[in-house]
């Protein structure tokens, strides 16, 4: 350290200040001379000395404190002093793997940019408290994460390495920055090499990683079961019951009393069908048809009574509500209900008399409701059908029931028509399925494409979700509406709307946004024009980000994409916990006529269950890109047809035609050229001949690398005639 001086009079006053509004920049980062020093373009000794000696009496004079040895920070009085002058904010950390990171706050387009060294031992989804750096013009947002207010993950997954005295952790997640050490006594028989999961025990502030513990061995990477558990446990999701909601689940019986079918509307012997998934176990929603003596017809949508025999409070219950719903990984189910109840007493399997909440309809050859009930019943289905065995019989093949199945089919159609007609967005999504062998290996993929079927079986559930919302949420003549729980779909974001707009002008397209109806059917106008082109899935991801996020409140404003002014979930209580929730509700209200629930004890369940199912969404993903990247694992140097399906500073991503798997072919890796990001139309161009590639040009790729720890992929093009010149 340089020698204390006399401080020269007449400097102080000129740089106190100066140096001051550098720690009030960070006030709560610890700084040193050689950083103010370096802030002020100080780099001769004697102006370092003179810097160094201008902290010793500022500290002296209790307007900074020693935080550590040389490293000072300010005063309690002097943070109150520039506190008035300062903002903050509160949000949620979305980090990145550089370590920078945004912090998202609950007002629209105001994510503040925290750059890496700003960041504290804040770690990716803490909730924290932000203190906000002056804004400069043509600058983003950018602040300093000042508090964790809470922590919200301490479990990670990864790779162990151990070396003789310690281990650190690599984490498989992007968003973890750094390693976690883990001390040899905390290893718990983890051998090096192998997927763990270990718990963040403290984060010393001088020490640069966490330190933490094994808490779980996983096995070697690359076995399947290894990495479908990982996704979970990543996700904090847990990997298996508690003991006590198997032994409580174990006590439950199958069998019906007479009693309790005296007490609900008797189907059994009513035509009754279930429609799912040829490899589906839970059966929770069952449609049963008869003709009426007036000539109308009766439409009964089933749904499982799961809360007959999950209880409020229970073990099972409470086990339910923490996980907030089923995930569905590309090879198993991991399910939010014990599979005892799951695919047994509550799956309303055929031949089997079955407990249910109902919607029961009355309509016409057109499809309009005359009457509808709401109630318990009794069932018995007579088939269980997937839903390739309904496509043929309406595509005119033959099968069981044909005459019901085709009468479901014409009333679903007109239903769905009225809905379309309404305003209903007609939202499209590919959804990617493998074929895998016997150790769980993917050797094919293809896409799952929506049929008639399928929407034969949407469109009663929607029908059966809107009317009972509609019972609890429309006043009806009474003073005061009970609290329910609602699915809601809020307006599209404004700013967000105008940036779509913008993108699909650049792609050649063009959208009416001057009032809600022509907003929904340019909507639909698009979906049907990029229909089978290059930009397929990008317009139509980029468009379902454009609307908000669907979610459960108590708060009820409609659903804007269905058009809907009232919807819930009723229809699937074996995997989700909302529509638990709803049965509750409704037998409250319907059938025991009790008061309304409070608010305050539903909103948080909507919102753990929101959260929930974003998590399992995300899973889901992981577990389709993982089983993506291990189809390709073998076909390394092996040629595929693509369309470039994003460009992006580092490269272009480049979809396979026929698996869906999206890999990038890096610039410094393509042919002919050196190739540069022209952001504002989607495309890279030539520097040298100016060959341009387009979002949505077809490419001829070869696979280069499989990194199936990260599931990502890297191509190369090896086939440039195909891009259209601009």
């Amino acid at each position: 350290m340089p020698k204390k001086k006399p401080l020269p009079s007449g400097v102080k006053n000129t740089l106190a200040a100066t140096i001051l509004s550098i720690f009030g920049s960070s006030p709560f980062k610890p700084l040193n001379y050689k950083q103010i020093s370096k802030a002020l373009s100080i780099k001769d000794k004697a102006g370092k000395d003179l810097i160094h000696n201008i902290l010793v009496e500022l500290a002296k004079e209790g307007k900074l404190i020693e935080d550590k040895p040389y490293r000072y920070t300010l005063s309690k009085a002097m943070i109150q002093e520039y506190g008035e002058k300062k903002e903050y904010v509160t949000g949620r950390v979305d980090m990145k793997s550089t370590g920078k990171a945004y912090v998202i706050t609950e007002k629209a387009g105001e994510d503040i940019f925290i750059a890496a060294n700003n960041t504290g031992q804040a770690l990716h989804d803490d909730q924290v408290k932000v203190y906000l750096f002056p804004k400069r013009k043509n600058h983003k947002t950018e602040g300093q994460i000042v508090e964790i207010i809470e922590r919200r993950k301490t479990d990670y997954v990864g790779v162990i390495s151990i070396s003789r005295q310690f281990g650190f952790l690599v984490p498989d997640s992007s968003t973890m920055p750094v390693d976690i050490f883990v001390p040899k006594e905390s290893l718990n028989k983890a051998k090096n090499g192998e997927k763990v999961i270990v718990r963040i025990t403290e984060w010393p502030e001088e020490s640069k990683n966490p330190f933490g513990e094994v808490i779980k061995v996983l096995g070697m990477p690359g076995d399947n079961n290894v990495e479908m558990q990982s996704i979970l446990a990543e996700y904090n999701f847990p990997l298996e019951f508690p003991k006590e909601v198997e032994k409580e689940v174990e006590k439950m019986g199958h069998g019906i009393t007479a009693s309790e079918i005296g007490r609900r509307r008797d189907f059994r012997e009513v035509h009754t069908i279930t429609v799912d998934p040829g490899d589906a176990k839970d059966f929770d929603d069952a449609l049963s048809l008869r003709k009426l003596d007036n000539g109308n017809w009766e439409v009964g949508v089933h749904i499982a009574d799961v809360a007959h025999y999950v209880r409020e409070g229970s073990h099972t219950d409470l086990e339910a509500q923490n996980r907030g719903t089923s995930i569905y990984l590309v090879d198993r189910t991991i399910p939010m209900l014990p599979e005892k109840l799951s695919n047994n007493i509550c799956s309303l399997r055929p031949n089997e008399e079955k407990l249910c909440f109902a919607a029961v309809f009355e309509m016409n050859d057109e499809a309009e409701i005359l009457n509808e009930w709401i109630g318990k019943t009794v069932i018995k289905s007579a088939r269980r059908y997937a839903y390739e065995e309904v496509q043929t019989v309406i595509e005119g093949g033959e099968g069981d029931y044909k005459e019901e199945i085709l009468v479901l089919h014409e009333l679903a159609s007109k239903l769905r028509s009225m809905r379309m007609k309404a305003g209903s967005i007609n939202f499209h999504s590919e959804e990617v399925k493998f074929i895998l062998d016997e150790t769980g290996k993917p050797i094919d993929t293809y896409v799952k494409v929506q049929q008639e079927s399928h929407m034969l079986i949407e469109d009663f559930m929607l029908l059966a979700n809107r009317t009972v919302a509609e019972r609890i949420g429309k006043p009806l003549g009474r003073k005061k509406i009970k609290t329910f729980v609602y699915r809601i779909h809020d307006e599209p974001n404004p700013e967000k709307l105008n940036t779509f707009l913008q993108f699909i002008g650049k792609l050649g397209y063009s959208m009416n946004i001057s009032t809600r109806e022509k907003l929904v059917k340019s909507y639909n106008d698009l979906f049907k024009a990029v229909d089978g082109k290059g930009e397929k899935n990008l317009v139509e991801t980029v468009a379902i980000r454009t609307m908000a996020k669907a979610e459960y409140s108590t708060a009820n404003i409609g659903h804007y994409g269905l058009a809907f002014k009232f919807y819930t979930h009723f229809t699937s209580p074996i995997r989700r916990y909302p529509d638990l929730m709803v049965h509750r509700l409704l037998e409250r209200y319907l059938l025991e006529n009790k008061d309304s629930v409070s608010q305050d004890s539903l909103e948080p369940l909507c919102k753990h269950s929101s959260e929930m199912e974003r998590r399992a969404a995300e899973m889901e993903r992981e577990s389709i890109k993982y089983k993506q990247a291990e189809y390709l694992s073998d076909k390394v140097g092996k040629v595929f047809e693509g369309l470039i399906s994003g460009v992006s500073k580092w490269g272009i991503f480049v979809e396979l035609k026929q698996s869906k798997c999206e890999g990038m072919v890096r610039y410094n890796e393509m042919p002919g050229d050196y190739y540069y990001l022209d952001e504002d139309n989607y495309r890279v161009i030539g520097q040298s001949f100016g060959k341009i590639y387009r979002l949505g040009d077809p490419v001829t790729i070869k696979v280069k690398k499989v990194d199936l720890a990260r599931k990502k992929l890297d191509f190369v093009i090896i086939d440039t005639d195909q891009a259209r010149n601009w």
